[in-house]
């Protein structure tokens, strides 16, 4: 089992989830901080949201789950949200600033 090859296609497979207000896919905002393969199979997402208390925080939860579990050799997925360190602006690549209008 390639691991850096499947945390590659995971990393790839969660650019298909969009943050659902805004529009734009959870690794451009740069709410993905890692993901980590072991040899069994088993995914960890590491990430954070916008916002503490998002209300879409289950439907990113499960977004993310199914975009991981699609990518061949991956078996199970624990989704960690972290707060620290924190979410801001300066995380998000440049296409999504400019998709957003922020500069």
């Amino acid at each position: 089992m390639d691991k850096e090859k499947i945390q590659e296609e995971v990393m790839e497979a969660l650019e298909t989830v969009e943050d659902p207000e805004l529009h734009i896919d959870i690794v451009n905002l740069g709410l993905v901080y890692g993901v980590e393969v072991d040899d069994e199979g088993n995914a960890k997402v590491t990430m954070t949201l916008t916002a503490m208390g998002c209300p879409l925080a289950g439907m990113i939860n499960e977004m993310v789950t199914a975009a991981a579990k699609s990518v061949e050799g991956v078996k199970n997925v624990e989704v960690n949200i972290v707060w620290n360190p924190p979410w801001s602006k300066e995380r998000m690549s440049r296409y999504a600033k400019m998709a957003l209008g922020i500069h």
